[in-house]
C-alpha cells in the first residue's frame, strides 16, 4: 500500500530515520491527524453527507469545498488532479505517470448515523498487472480513501512507532485509521489487504479486472460494516474523505475519472 511500504522497504532503516527525527518524544495523539481535525470540525448533519460534488464545480477551477493533497513522500512525484468535463458532467480527473499522492478533503461524519457511502469511478488507463497483495505491483488506479478517528490507548508500540516513522520521512500526519476501497487488475473483488507496517490501514478490493474498463462504475458500501470487518472493532467519526491513483511502483501511467462521493442515513 503506497502510503507507508513507498517510503522504505527496511523497517530497520525506518527506525533509525524516526530517531534521527528526533520526534520520539512527541505526544502520540499530536502525531494523529484526526486529533485535530475532530476538534477543529463540527460534525455533518442532514438528509445527506455530499463529501464530493465535483459535478458542482468548473473544469479547470478547484473542486468545491477545501481539498489537499495527500503527500506520500517528500522525493515521490505527485499525481495531478483536476476538475474536467465528462458528458454533462463536471468530475475529478486523476493523471499518475510514475507518481503516488492522494487528493483528500478534511470532513467530520458520524459513520452510525450516516453508513452507507456512494460513489463512483471511470478507470481510462489502468496500471498492468497491478495487485495490492504484492509489493512491488502495488499500484491502483482508482481508490477511495476514507480517514478515521480513534481510541489512541488501543494503538500498541508497533502502530505507535508507525505514526512517527510517517511523520518523520513524509512530513505528513496519518489518522486513526483508514479504510480503502480499491481498483485491482488481479486480487478478486471482496479481497482485503492489510498494509505491511499497519493494521490501521486496509484495503477492501470492489473492482478487479480490465473488462469494463472505460465505463462508468457504480457503488454503494456500507462504511460502519466494513470498518467492523476489516478492523474488528467499532468506528469513531471518519475525518476524512479522499481518492488516490498511483501508478509509481510499476512506473506506469494511470489515469481515472471521480464522480460525486455522498454519505447517506441509515435506512
Amino acid at each position: 500500500m503506497p502510503i507507508l511500504t513507498k517510503l522504505s522497504r527496511n523497517a530497520a532503516t525506518l527506525v533509525c530515520s524516526v530517531a534521527l527525527a528526533g520526534c520520539v518524544g512527541v505526544p502520540v495523539e499530536e502525531l494523529l491527524a484526526s486529533t485535530a481535525i475532530v476538534a477543529e470540525l463540527q460534525r455533518e448533519s442532514g438528509a445527506l453527507v455530499e463529501a464530493a460534488r465535483f459535478s458542482a464545480g468548473r473544469a479547470g477551477k478547484a473542486p468545491p469545498g477545501r481539498w489537499d493533497p495527500f503527500i506520500v513522500s517528500r522525493s515521490s512525484t505527485r499525481t495531478e488532479y483536476r476538475l474536467v468535463e465528462s458528458g454533462l458532467r463536471v468530475v475529478l480527473e486523476a493523471h499518475a505517470d510514475g507518481s503516488a499522492s492522494g487528493f483528500y478533503r478534511r470532513i467530520r461524519i458520524d459513520p452510525t448515523r450516516y453508513p452507507v457511502v456512494e460513489w463512483r469511478w471511470r478507470v481510462l488507463q489502468p496500471p498492468a498487472d497491478a495487485d495490492p497483495r504484492v509489493p512491488s505491483r502495488d499500484d491502483s488506479p482508482a481508490r477511495l480513501v476514507i480517514s478515521f478517528h480513534g481510541d489512541v490507548t488501543r494503538l500498541d508500540f508497533v502502530e505507535r512507532t508507525t505514526l512517527r516513522l510517517y511523520h518523520a520521512l513524509s512530513g505528513e500526519k496519518l489518522p486513526y485509521a483508514m479504510l480503502m476501497y480499491i481498483w485491482s487488475s488481479d486480487a478478486p473483488v471482496g479481497t482485503i489487504v492489510p498494509n505491511n507496517y499497519t493494521a490501521k490501514i486496509q484495503m477492501l478490493v470492489v473492482e478487479s479486472g480490465s473488462g469494463r474498463g472505460g465505463e462508468w462504475r457504480e457503488f454503494r458500501r456500507n462504511v460502519l460494516e466494513d470498518y467492523r470487518l476489516v478492523f474488528g472493532e467499532e468506528p469513531w467519526d471518519i475525518v476524512a474523505v479522499g481518492v488516490m491513483t498511483d501508478a509509481d511502483n510499476t512506473r506506469q501511467k494511470a489515469r481515472t475519472q471521480y464522480g460525486d462521493i455522498t454519505f447517506r442515513l441509515a435506512q
